[in-house]
This record gives C-alpha cells, sequence and structure tokens, in this order.
C-alpha cells in the first residue's frame, strides 16, 4: 500500500489545484467557484522519490449531517482517518478565518500527522501573510501558490520528510491485469450509490439531489478473479441541456472515463425506463468499441417489476441490435439486492470482448455463411468474398478480403456481423467488420 496524504481544507482555499500540481497532470477538476470537488479524488503522484496516493477532499464546513454540506463533510472525514499524512491547507490572501481554527482544532484530535500549507501565498506579501498560519497549532507553515508552481519543491521536501518509513516494495501488480471499468448514465440513475455497495462503504456522496458527482472518480476494488478499477461518473445529460462551464467539465470527464475504460456498465433507473438518452449512451459505447453491461438499477421500486424488464428489452431489441445479447443485470445498489451479479456480468463481457477466433474456424464459418445466404448481384456481376481473418480483439475485429466489397450493402454486412455474433458466441460485444478488396492478379497483365 502506498503512503496516503489527504489534502483538506474549507472550500475554495485551491485544494484541487494544490492536488494537480503534485500529481504532475490535470486530475481534479478546477473552476473559481467554491464546492466543485464533493467526492473524494485519488491519483498516485512522485515527490521526492516517494510514490504516494494523494487524495483531494470536498471542504470542510459545518452543516448538519443530512445536507449535502454535511455529507461532502463525512466522505473528506472518512479521507482523513485513513491518511498518513494531512495537507492542512489555508487561504492566505483572504487570511485566517473562524472555520480554519475550528477544523485546525479538529484535526489535531485526529492523532493523524498534519502538515499545514499556505496557498495562493505569492511573492513577499504572501510570506508575510503566511507567518499568520502559525496560530493554528499546527507548526511550522509551509508558503505557496499552487497556481503559480511557486513553494511547490519545498512543500514536497516537506511531504517526504513527514511520510512514515518506507516499506519494501512489493511486486508490483501487472497493469495489464486491471480490469477498467466505468459506470456512466443519466444523473440520478444511482451510480454513486451502487459505487458504494460494490466498494462496501460510503465513498461517494448520495442523495435525492441529481448531479451530485461532478468529477470522474477513480477507486480500486478486488473480485474473485482480481483487481479491477472503477470509475464513477457525472449524470450524462442532453447535449443541448448541458450547460457551459463547470458541467461542460463534468461531461468531459465522464467521456474520458468511457473511452479509457474496458468495460462500462450503463446504470438505467428501473422506474424511468430505458430512455432515448440511455440509448444515446448505449450508442456512445457502442462507438467507442467498449464492453457493455445494462445495469437497471433501483429495481427494489417498480410496481410491476416483469412489465418493467420486459420494456426494457423489447427497447433493446428494437434500438439496440448492434448489441444483441448484452448482459442485463437487475440489482438495487440501496439495499444489495442483485448487485452480486453485477461484476461476473462485467467479467464476461470483457472475456467476450477479448475473444479471439481461429482463422480456420472463421473460414470455416464464412463458406457456410455464404452458402446460406450468397453475396448480391452488383452491375449484375456477384460480389466475391474471397476469405476472412480477425485483425484483433478488445474489440473483436474481422477482415474480409473480396472483389468490389464496397459495393456490399449495409444489410449484408448486418447479417455477417449477427451470423458471426450467433456462432461464436459473442453476446453484447461490439463487433467491427472491415472489408478489403483483394488484388486481382491479371490486372497489371492487362
Amino acid at each position: 500500500m502506498l503512503p496516503i496524504v489527504v489534502i483538506a481544507g474549507r472550500p475554495n482555499v485551491g485544494k484541487s489545484t494544490l492536488f494537480n500540481r503534485l500529481a504532475g497532470r490535470r486530475a481534479a477538476l478546477v473552476a473559481d467557484t467554491p464546492g466543485v470537488t464533493r467526492d473524494n479524488k485519488e491519483a498516485e503522484a512522485l515527490l521526492r522519490g516517494r510514490r504516494v496516493q494523494l487524495v483531494d477532499t470536498a471542504g470542510l464546513e459545518e452543516a448538519p449531517p443530512e445536507s449535502l454540506a454535511g455529507r461532502m463533510r463525512a466522505t473528506a472525514a472518512g479521507a482523513v482517518g485513513r491518511a498518513d499524512l494531512v495537507l492542512f491547507v489555508v487561504d492566505a490572501r483572504a487570511g485566517l478565518t473562524p472555520t480554519d481554527a475550528h477544523f485546525a482544532a479538529w484535526l489535531r484530535r485526529q492523532g493523524r500527522p498534519v502538515l499545514l500549507v499556505v496557498n495562493k501565498a505569492e511573492g513577499r506579501g504572501g510570506a508575510a501573510a503566511a507567518l499568520e498560519a502559525y496560530a493554528l497549532g499546527l507548526g511550522e507553515p509551509v508558503a505557496v501558490s499552487a497556481e503559480h508552481g511557486e513553494g511547490l519543491a519545498d512543500l514536497m521536501a516537506e511531504i517526504a520528510d513527514h511520510l512514515p518509513p518506507e516499506a519494501e516494495a512489493p511486486e508490483e501488480e501487472d497493469a495489464s491485469e486491471v480490469l477498467k471499468l466505468a459506470i456512466v448514465g443519466r444523473p440520478n440513475a444511482g451510480k454513486s450509490t451502487l459505487l458504494n455497495r460494490l466498494l462496501g462503504e460510503e465513498r461517494m456522496i448520495t442523495g435525492p439531489e441529481p448531479g451530485l458527482t461532478r468529477d470522474a472518480v477513480a477507486v480500486r476494488l478486488h473480485d474473485a478473479e482480481g483487481e479491477i478499477e472503477l470509475v464513477d461518473t457525472a449524470g450524462l445529460r442532453k447535449r443541448a441541456r448541458v450547460e457551459r462551464g463547470l458541467e461542460q467539465m463534468s461531461t468531459g470527464a465522464a467521456i474520458g472515463a468511457l473511452k479509457m475504460a474496458e468495460v462500462v456498465v450503463l446504470a438505467v433507473d428501473a422506474t424511468a425506463g430505458l430512455s432515448e438518452q440511455d440509448l444515446q449512451i448505449a450508442r456512445l459505447i457502442e462507438r467507442e468499441g467498449r464492453a457493455c453491461v445494462l445495469a437497471l438499477t433501483k429495481w427494489d421500486l417498480p410496481p410491476d417489476r416483469n412489465a418493467a424488464r420486459k420494456a426494457v428489452i423489447e427497447r433493446l431489441e428494437d434500438s439496440l441490435p448492434q448489441m444483441r445479447g448484452i448482459g442485463l443485470v437487475l440489482l438495487s445498489g440501496l439495499t444489495g439486492q442483485g448487485v452480486e451479479r453485477l461484476l461476473p456480468a462485467v467479467r464476461r463481457a470483457h472475456a467476450v470482448w477479448n475473444t479471439r477466433v481461429s482463422t480456420s474456424a472463421l473460414n470455416r464459418w464464412f463458406e457456410q455463411a455464404l452458402a446460406r445466404h450468397p453475396t448480391p448481384l452488383a452491375d449484375g456481376r456477384r460480389i466475391k468474398l474471397r476469405y476472412i481473418t480477425q485483425a484483433k480483439a478488445r474489440p473483436p475485429t474481422f477482415v474480409a478480403f473480396g472483389t468490389r466489397v464496397s459495393r456490399l450493402p449495409d444489410e449484408y454486412q448486418r447479417y455477417l456481423v449477427n451470423s458471426l455474433r450467433e456462432a461464436f458466441d459473442l453476446p453484447g460485444a461490439p463487433i467491427r467488420l472491415q472489408l478489403r478488396d483483394s488484388e486481382n492478379p491479371y490486372a497489371a497483365k492487362r
């Protein structure tokens, strides 16, 4: 396990900007708005030769536990509870506030090592303002400007000095063996509740308010077959409804997570059914060539479950023929019903997505498929398909060679894809069929 360095402080003191600077990349959303970060965001970083797990947290505020601010504070407190070092960030421009003093006292009671960081301390004025932070009783403050990159070298050195002694490094896990999984869907489809249930802890903020998750948040979990990197994402709305600024960045982060995933769980609210927006997200998953599992969430709520299930299956068959046989899991993240079936379905979809078919078996099927339904004519001459091979997996991609193949109708290509899916047991996987004109050996002589 890497040492955990948690960045904490009240809202809008620059925690996410500092997180990105230390991580060396734009890992967290940053905007000039308090409360952008709601869930804990994690990233690995190399600081003065020490590899650490950085955790960005929501702003610490005094609020009732049931309120959004109270739930955000609870997730931040959970991160502090497992930290090897806490970076408590205050704002040099704003000066110390009663909230800073309150949470500094709270941190002293947690029994965790704390390093006081005074952010936005540009130039001489900022360094002088940093001296005021001694009053918090957290030791010597480190003055930085995360926005301008000032003081970061000193901060990294201090972090390395405050970490526990380095343990003997375990064998590194092969990154190719970690299954990359993303959960996507419309706002309020139950994505974060599902992730919390899979983890067995309240890692993500949940509630009745739509759009609680703003950034793509990655966590690690294990099942019987190995490690999974799971990313929860912000809800995807229709493009016309997406507001510029923060929501646009959240949508971009969600789509980016989808593109980086191997398997995507599309969360659909069972009480609302499969909407056109859900279908658009599914088509995006198919276009990106990702394996997909459909999770019908909130399955404890529909009054007529048989009717709800039948309606979804019929809509899938009518609107998503290119994902025929997609895995469907009925579950409730709130009660836990059916959640144990999700990861096995993800593993099955991943296995299909990785399928390779031998060339001999492929061409035996090809001959039979052409015999059952011969290719059509083009300008009075039959389109000739000669042989087929698999170019790659992830997703299964096949290349058919022949003459005048550019004239092959879409309907016949769909016939070949559906026949491939049935013959080699490839349910739900996006299948790519590419066509190539083979060279005519007599063309040069003519």
